[in-house]
């Protein structure tokens, strides 16, 4: 028989204050065979509006990036555990996300030597919020983000990129209607810390494809993962 390469566990994330009547919310460790050894990297993966952490391409990326020896945790925010429809603030968004990263770090002996968050969305953008604090994060993976905010000129908040300064990559689909990858493009020009772009073909915003592309939900994830898995390598290498 076998031996799984993996395993994957439910648990609960304590909240520092509670939101939506909740104290805690759920979440799923992906612990490597093996694990604590190598490298010691530990990945927190944050979904964004209209999901939760069973988004395809969240709970994708932490499957994938656990067989391939990252310690993973991904985690509802308190509105999706809650069922509502309107995200949390942004307050409870870097809360949430802290007490996550506290879950993955909370055994000494097991605890990451490196630190990567992946977010989509308003998930990318409570990672980049909570970078620029006093928490140390190895790099950025940036899923769909920025994103169009309902403002007066449709334009994307892109204020915390500014304030960065560890390594970003930013994946985003080609059919992308809330973020268009030539004003990314510009946008990441501007930035002062290291980034990389990568456009995933016939994707939109929640890296779906159509029928028609050709394209499977499986060739996405193992695009996105290879994209992300050669990207964390290099950041360690440097």
């Amino acid at each position: 028989m076998v031996e799984p390469s993996a395993r994957f566990e439910q648990l609960k994330i304590p909240l520092p204050e509670p939101a939506h009547g909740l104290a805690e919310v759920s979440g799923v460790l992906g612990i490597p065979r093996w694990w604590p050894t190598g490298a010691r990297v530990g990945v927190v993966l944050a979904h964004g509006a209209g999901a939760d952490q069973d988004d395809f391409a969240i709970e994708a990326l932490h499957r994938e990036l656990t067989e391939r020896r990252y310690l993973c945790l991904r985690f509802n925010f308190p509105w999706a555990e809650a069922g509502r429809r309107r995200p949390d603030p942004p307050v409870v968004l870097r809360r949430t996300l802290r007490a996550a990263i506290g879950a993955l770090t909370r055994d000494p002996m097991a605890q990451p030597a490196h630190l990567f968050l992946i977010g989509r969305g308003l998930g990318a953008e409570a990672a980049a919020d909570l970078s620029v604090s006093r928490l140390r994060a190895d790099g950025l993976i940036m899923l769909g983000y920025p994103q169009k905010t309902p403002n007066e000129n449709g334009a994307a908040d892109v204020d915390p990129l500014y304030r960065v300064v560890a390594p970003m990559l930013f994946l985003t689909g080609t059919r992308d209607r809330y973020c268009n990858s030539d004003t990314l493009r510009r946008t990441l020009a501007r930035i002062g810390a290291p980034t990389e772009l990568h456009l995933v073909e016939n994707a939109d915003h929640r890296f779906r494809v159509l029928k028609k592309s050709g394209r499977t939900p499986e060739d996405i994830s193992q695009e996105m993962l290879g994209v992300v898995d050669g990207w964390i390598e290099k950041v360690l290498g440097d």
